[in-house]
């Protein structure tokens, strides 16, 4: 049976089992929200998912904020995730923002422009990283809710959203919205264990879960590697 043909998108790679800890896949119609501060993992983690739904021969489109293509292929190549063959194929579409906008124009009315682009949308992950560094020149309550109603009515035809938020791109009042109307959310933290950094992912929402969700992952990324689940860290 095909991935297509299961209730869930399945992201499984067997050398990090970061499947495991997340019920085993990713229900579709689903809004994922990765929130957290800069160098807290939120393009990596997003990048590990891409390349797990891929070769599982699911559609992505990538929207990116920072990364030219060049870019995004060679910090996937460093991460030893190869998408190449993907992007020839057209099962990847890796769209980088801010190069064709011009760095420095603000992004006023990204929102409209995003709505308007339907596009972007034919894939069955699409993934928007940073979506806060994008819309916060021109979000407020009203467009968050504006914005929200557009990725559920796309989650109707079975698409799958990844947002990320960097947190100090947006007030708590905007992100409420989202946080409130997210399937799943997930918390990026970086924090001080017996004098290192250890990466931190907080699980505190996971809608119609196939399988038990842990709580708390800690992960490390490295060079040639990729995402790898920290078994010495918290489960």
């Amino acid at each position: 049976m095909s991935d297509k043909d299961d209730n869930v998108f399945r992201f499984a790679l067997e050398r990090d089992g970061l499947h495991r800890q997340l019920g085993g896949g990713i229900p579709k119609g689903t809004i994922m929200i990765l929130t957290g501060k800069d160098g807290t993992g939120k393009s990596a983690i997003s990048q590990r998912f891409v390349y797990g739904f891929l070769r599982h021969e699911l559609k992505c489109t990538v929207i990116s904020t920072e990364l030219t293509t060049k870019g995004f292929i060679d910090q996937m190549e460093s991460l030893n995730y190869s998408v190449k063959e993907d992007l020839m194929s057209r099962r990847l579409a890796f769209v980088p923002v801010f190069p064709l906008l011009g760095q420095a124009r603000k992004r006023g009315d990204f929102l409209g422009r995003l709505i308007q682009s339907p596009q972007l949308f034919s894939a069955d992950v699409i993934v928007i990283d940073t979506f806060s560094a994008l819309i916060k020149y021109d979000i407020d309550e009203d467009r968050a809710f504006e914005a929200l109603s557009f990725f559920k009515k796309l989650c109707g035809q079975s698409k799958t959203f990844i947002l990320t938020f960097d947190t100090e791109d947006l007030s708590d009042r905007v992100l409420a919205p989202f946080r409130s109307v997210s399937d799943i959310f997930i918390e990026l933290k970086k924090e001080v264990m017996e004098s290192s950094v250890e990466h931190l992912m907080y699980v505190t929402r996971f809608g119609t879960a196939q399988a038990p969700v842990s709580n708390a992952i800690g992960f490390r990324i490295e060079p040639t590697a990729g995402f790898i689940v920290d078994i010495t860290m918290v489960s």
